[in-house]
């Protein structure tokens, strides 16, 4: 194998992980490290509240680097409340750890709508179909998002 080549991986998902807090920044008009905040508690709050196996679905279209964030502290056996859009967008902002307040009502729309970028329609499909109504109201479908 050649050694300029084996670290391949690891640059392409940082690189990837990078083109993600991006676009949330731009959708949420946050700075670099206050959408990686956003996009890690978004991503958490969602895996914490979505069937094992859906989730397992979802994470495997994550770039390996925020798989991993997915998955940090997850307990798969725990229980998966229907968390309705309060309790959710409270639960995000639970998780936003920083020296000032990050509005999950601003940074939560803007996270989802950023989802359909680099998730495949079906997946987002069934993602969104397991979220209470409410939820979803906040959720542009793809084809809404694409407009």
């Amino acid at each position: 194998m050649n050694k300029n080549n084996s670290l391949d991986v690891i640059d392409t998902t940082v690189q990837k992980t990078r083109e993600w807090v991006a676009a949330v920044s731009d959708a949420t008009h946050l700075d670099t490290q206050d959408s990686y905040k956003a996009l890690r508690a978004v991503l958490q709050t969602l895996r914490d509240r979505l069937p094992l196996e859906l989730a397992a679905h979802f994470s495997a279209q994550l770039p390996m680097l925020l798989r991993g964030l997915f998955y940090e502290g997850w307990h798969p056996a725990g229980v998966h409340e229907k968390l309705h859009k309060e309790a959710f967008l409270k639960a995000v902002g639970d998780k936003i750890v920083s020296d000032h307040f990050i509005d999950p009502h601003r940074v939560v729309p803007g996270v989802f709508s950023v989802l359909p970028r680099f998730i495949s329609p079906g997946e987002i499909d069934k993602v969104r179909g397991s979220l209470p109504h409410d939820l979803r109201q906040i959720w542009p479908s793809p084809v809404q998002s694409a407009l």
